[in-house]
C-alpha cells in the first residue's frame, strides 16, 4: 500500500562506503533511529572537484526504506543515535 501523501520518515547517516564495483561511486545508508529500516543513495563523483554535500539526516518516503539485516540492526541504531545526538539533519557530515 502507497504511504500517505506527503508523509516522510527521516533517516540518519550511518554508513559511507565507496563501492567496490565502480570507480568513483559512494555509497551513502541512512537508517531510523531504532536502526530497523534503511535508505541507500548511491552518489557518482564525476570529477576530483565534484563537490557534494552529505547531510546528517534525510527525509525519505516510507516506500523507499529497506529492512536492515538483524546483525546490523543494533550497529545503525547506535550510529544513527550518535549522529542525531551531534548534528541538526541539515548538517554536513
Amino acid at each position: 500500500m502507497p504511504s500517505d501523501a506527503g508523509e516522510t520518515v527521516r533517516v540518519w547517516l550511518v554508513e559511507r562506503t565507496y563501492s567496490d564495483d565502480e570507480q568513483n561511486i559512494i555509497i551513502l545508508v541512512y537508517a531510523t533511529p531504532d536502526g530497523e529500516r534503511y535508505y541507500r543513495k548511491e552518489r557518482a563523483l564525476t570529477s576530483f572537484t565534484d563537490r557534494r554535500d552529505t547531510t546528517a539526516a534525510v527525509d525519505v518516503d516510507p516506500d523507499n526504506l529497506g529492512t536492515v539485516e538483524p546483525g546490523k540492526r543494533e550497529r545503525y541504531a547506535a550510529e544513527a543515535e550518535r549522529i542525531a545526538e551531534v548534528h541538526d539533519p541539515d548538517d554536513v557530515v
